[in-house]
């Protein structure tokens, strides 16, 4: 059971709770405890026999979303996926920093970038070096976060993805661990050598800038002209 899923169990059961000591004092119905009890298990149930558990993870996320540190974690780990991504020739389509936000735009109701390769094909994009961008794009939220903060309390959902994407490799999940600490590395020192564009990305994020702009910063040649990297990373 995913943690979301937990987290949506545990708000039914508070507010059962909650509803039947509260109830004496404010003479509420066991009738309407009971209504409580069973509208939220129903309400649990759909979401994830049919929404797959996303109503929980919006409620949680929503929640989470009303800390201003929080808010500012999510920022700095949508801009390093944002900042390695671009800097990998990976498009992106969109970005949201909020649940709503991303609900608002069909997504599942978390924050995070949409890519696209219009054109490209199952085998143009499992050669040696698509998988590499892919993994370093993947973990660059994780690297941001121990870049700004120290350590990482996002990226649940980035590692499970480049998990299951080298599950349809059909490769040992025991390389996958290799993998993800390598573009963990990657993508650190990609966004240590390009620090000035993150940080100017961030800010853009911040105000609500359009994806165009925001990737624009990182293609800006007078931004990057001074970046000292490897070319090899930026490949």
């Amino acid at each position: 059971m995913r943690d979301t899923t937990l987290n949506a169990l545990a708000i039914v059961i508070f507010l059962t709770t909650l509803a039947s000591l509260l109830g004496p004092l404010v003479h509420l119905s066991p009738l309407v405890v009971a209504g409580v009890a069973a509208t939220g298990l129903g309400v649990f149930t759909l979401d994830q026999l049919n929404l797959e558990g996303r109503l929980g993870g919006l409620i949680s996320d929503g929640l989470a979303w009303l800390s201003p540190g929080h808010r500012q974690r999510i920022l700095h780990h949508e801009a390093g996926h944002l900042v390695v991504a671009t800097l990998l020739q990976v498009p992106l389509t969109g970005y949201a920093l909020s649940p709503w936000a991303a609900w608002r735009q069909g997504w599942r109701g978390q924050a995070g970038v949409i890519a696209a390769l219009p054109g490209a094909t199952a085998e143009t994009l499992t050669t040696p070096l698509w998988i590499d961008r892919y993994c370093q794009v993947w973990m660059a939220g994780i690297a941001a976060e121990e870049m700004i903060y120290g350590e990482a309390l996002g990226g649940d959902a980035d590692v499970l993805a480049l998990q299951r994407f080298w599950q349809t490799l059909d490769r040992p999940q025991g390389e996958a661990a290799v993998k993800q600490r390598w573009a963990q590395r990657q993508a650190r020192a990609l966004l240590e050598c390009h620090r000035q564009t993150y940080e100017a990305v961030v800010q853009a994020m911040a105000t609500g800038a359009e994806i165009e702009a925001c990737c624009q910063l990182v293609t800006d040649p007078f931004r990057t002209a001074g970046a000292d990297c490897p070319e090899d990373r930026v490949s």
